[in-house]
């Protein structure tokens, strides 16, 4: 089992988790429910280790079936989360029409690196202060705008490099930060 960041459970998320369970408990979907719910209400927008083994408990779920979720359905996390994130396409279409460039400039405006050559298919990096994090997806079903990124949940259609720098100067000119 991958070692998972260590975080204290308060007493709030404890509750909020009950309420949630109870909520869901017994409907169609409502495992992934319980999941997406309890991980948007975190800041970091994760899900650590110690509120996946709450979940089991109150669930009844055990904690082996939670981690095959978690792992399998990309929208989750099990480490930190930057307050932005940017994601790039490697589709097909979005590879054929450049997104590697893209991928690549964000990085190095990120100052991000490690990523070997074949490694960008399924890439999560955030950056040192953590405050943005990239990550590439396999398709967002957008082909026809393809290259398409993703910035903050809103997308960004036929992408170039001059517009993705537009999009990472406004991250950076943001004042409020939510």
């Amino acid at each position: 089992m991958q070692s998972l960041p260590s975080h204290s459970l308060s007493d709030a998320a404890k509750h909020f988790i009950d309420k949630v369970v109870l909520q869901e408990n017994g409907r169609a979907g409502a495992l992934l429910a319980i999941l997406q719910r309890v991980q948007d209400s975190h800041a970091r927008k994760f899900l650590p280790r110690e509120t996946l083994e709450y979940i089991s408990l109150k669930a009844n779920v055990p904690l082996s079936r939670l981690f095959s979720f978690v792992t399998f359905y990309a929208l989750f996390n099990l480490e930190p989360q930057g307050r932005d994130t940017i994601s790039v396409c490697r589709g097909t279409a979005c590879h054929t029409r450049g997104s590697s460039r893209l991928l690549e400039q964000v990085m190095m405006d990120l100052g991000l690196h490690g990523a070997e050559d074949g490694e960008t298919e399924k890439l999560a990096m955030t950056t040192a202060d953590g405050e943005t994090t990239l990550r590439t997806v396999a398709c967002f079903g957008q082909c026809a705008l393809a290259p398409v990124v993703e910035v903050n949940h809103a997308i960004f259609g036929h992408m170039n490099e001059r517009s993705l720098q537009r999009e990472l100067e406004a991250l950076e000119k943001r004042e409020t930060r939510p």
